[in-house]
């Protein structure tokens, strides 16, 4: 989900692959981006390296993709950092080195980018990325579990770039009173209504089961039923639980009721 937060930003980069090609037209400006060293040439147009280095990631070299997306992070492309992030956060490329994509994350979090840039996407993932990183800690790091530093880069991502993760996250923190904030299902169901709007699959399913323990049960249900269908197959298993769970407890004519809501959620996107 998180890449999808991205797309939009990172599709400028694409014009790369319509001006150096997928192939062979990347690597033949291998003379003019790299020194006889393997390094990038001094003086190199910042934005030209990380278009190259998209073009070379796309065609698979990826040592040389990181050495262009270094230069062009190190020279002030927001993009080039968030993608080595990404690179080590996934061991795409380079072995998976978490803290080393914390700090990539935290370099862009330190940008002075306002909310409505062309460049938001990537500090709002970042964001997300390092409450997420707080949250449980990274072993053998100096990065240990800090909920307070998390709940913290979760409402910065939340509120000011509106990233449907972290207003999900906001919601489970409120419910649970985790996070240094008062447990709160008002709050926790405002950020859950929140990211379930942008088609959040794990935010509609427990704001679904919320309504249905208070008594909605036909709405409540049919909105479980509709996020199992949207779910992602890492949260398909614990959705389907609750959804079952529900399911097993209501009536034959809620049950029948809830299937048919679902299905008009799923097609008009609204369970209203």
């Amino acid at each position: 989900m998180r890449i999808d937060v991205v797309r939009t930003a990172f599709l400028s980069a694409i014009v790369a692959v319509a001006t150096f090609g997928f192939a062979g037209g990347a690597m033949a400006l291998d003379d003019k981006v790299f020194d006889d060293n393997g390094e990038v040439r001094a003086k190199s147009n910042p934005w030209a390296v990380f278009q190259f280095g998209f073009s070379a990631y796309k065609s698979g070299h990826k040592q040389q993709a990181i050495e262009a997306y270094r230069y062009a992070a190190e020279n002030g492309q927001i993009g080039a950092t968030w993608k080595l992030a990404r690179m080590y956060a996934e061991g795409d490329g380079v072995d998976r080195n978490d803290f080393e994509a914390f700090k990539f994350y935290s370099e862009i979090v330190e940008q002075d980018v306002e909310p409505g840039s062309p460049e938001e996407s990537y500090v709002s993932d970042a964001l997300f990325a390092l409450g997420s990183y707080l949250k449980k800690g990274i072993p053998d790091s100096p990065i240990r579990p800090n909920k307070m530093a998390a709940q913290e880069y979760f409402m910065r991502a939340a509120a000011n770039y509106r990233n449907p993760d972290a207003q999900f996250e906001m919601g489970k923190m409120f419910l649970k009173g985790d996070g240094g904030v008062k447990a709160s299902m008002r709050q926790a169901g405002r950020w859950f209504q929140l990211a379930a709007e942008k088609g959040h699959a794990g935010a509609q399913a427990t704001l679904g089961n919320l309504l249905f323990q208070s008594g909605k049960v036909v709405r409540g249900l049919a909105m479980m039923t509709a996020a199992l269908e949207r779910a992602a197959p890492v949260d398909q298993p614990w959705i389907r639980g609750m959804q079952e769970e529900a399911f097993a407890l209501a009536g034959e004519a809620d049950r029948r009721t809830a299937i048919a809501l679902a299905e008009d959620i799923l097609t008009k996107g609204s369970a209203q």
